[in-house]
């Protein structure tokens, strides 16, 4: 009977540690996961919605992109994420907590930090449903600002002349097919053509005839604004789409470009002169225009220049 009780024993105790291998097994998984989740540097959350805004987890790593005391905050205030999101971005947030939204796809959205800068995030959420009503939202954040900003350097190089940071001639292009096809603006195009550059690259160097280039290009930018788009569409040929203008904001705007280069020209120290031909075109509608607007610049363009050239030439003689 002692030996049956022995063996009895034996065999409680090796199931009791198989048991304990199993939940040692299962705790060890657990803190694996959970350690994994808190030093994760994605943004993790489960965000309750019915009966009351409520967080029942947010990751500690939101703490080191937007505040050090954040978590805390939004334990406490489940609005936190409503009063630091981007105005724009708000619609966004209402539609989420609302059902509205495809959580099929990508959230894009930005959070201002302490610091008052709005960092980029992209989120992937899950609706959680009762009985077909949405009661929570959980979801994984990531922050992608260094992401948008590549992208907008992309964008930037795509979209800009290296030389002067002026928009480039492929960007210039896109924007005359915009108005040509789809948006209908009263419109001007202003086209400018450097005078001389060849005998400056030649007298001076190119060194010297790219900074003229740049200068010139900084006095148009001086102008730029949503609705003045200027671009280096050649070596030494620059344009301006002048959007929702009228012709006397044309003559006006080549008016003004001609008082700075008078102002750059009247330095007594200056090696060289900048010499600009100019030519506009208007229309009050850009719809079917575009390519006829800019020849019609192009040529009056062309006729200045033709008659800069005799006139400098007749007073050189003289």
């Amino acid at each position: 009977m002692n030996v049956l009780y022995f063996i009895l024993g034996m065999v409680f105790i090796y199931g009791a540690y198989q048991v304990w291998q199993k939940v040692q097994h299962r705790m060890n998984y657990l803190t694996t996961i959970t350690n994994l989740v808190e030093y994760s540097k994605d943004i993790i959350y489960y965000f309750e919605l019915k009966p009351g805004f409520k967080y029942r987890y947010l990751s500690p790593s939101i703490n080191a992109v937007l505040s050090q005391n954040i978590v805390e905050e939004s334990m406490r205030n489940p609005y936190t994420a409503f009063e630091r999101i981007h105005p724009e971005d708000l619609p966004i947030l209402m539609k989420k907590t609302s059902g509205e939204l495809d959580y099929n796809q990508p959230i894009i959205q930005r959070w201002k930090n302490d610091a008052g800068e709005y960092i980029w995030f992209e989120e992937h959420a899950t609706p959680i449903y009762q009985r077909g009503e949405i009661v929570a939202i959980q979801g994984i954040i990531r922050n992608i600002s260094d992401k948008v900003e590549l992208q907008k350097q992309l964008e930037y190089k795509v979209s800009h002349d290296i030389l002067t940071t002026l928009y480039n001639r492929e960007y210039f292009e896109t924007m005359m097919d915009r108005y040509d096809h789809q948006i209908n603006a009263p419109i001007s195009i202003l086209v400018f053509d450097l005078d001389d550059l060849k005998k400056i690259n030649d007298s001076y160097g190119h060194k010297v005839g790219d900074h003229l280039i740049k200068e010139t290009a900084a006095i148009l930018k001086s102008f730029s604004n949503s609705d003045v788009i200027a671009s280096r569409i050649g070596g030494d040929e620059f344009a301006i789409l002048q959007v929702n203008s009228a012709p006397a904001q044309a003559e006006s705007l080549m008016a003004a470009i001609q008082r700075e280069i008078d102002h750059l020209n009247s330095d007594v120290n200056r090696v060289y002169k900048i010499h600009l031909s100019k030519g506009y075109a208007f229309d009050h509608s850009s719809l079917g225009k575009m390519e006829d607007l800019f020849i019609e610049a192009d040529n009056q363009m062309y006729r200045e220049k033709r008659y800069n050239k005799n006139y400098r030439y007749a007073s050189s003689v003289k």
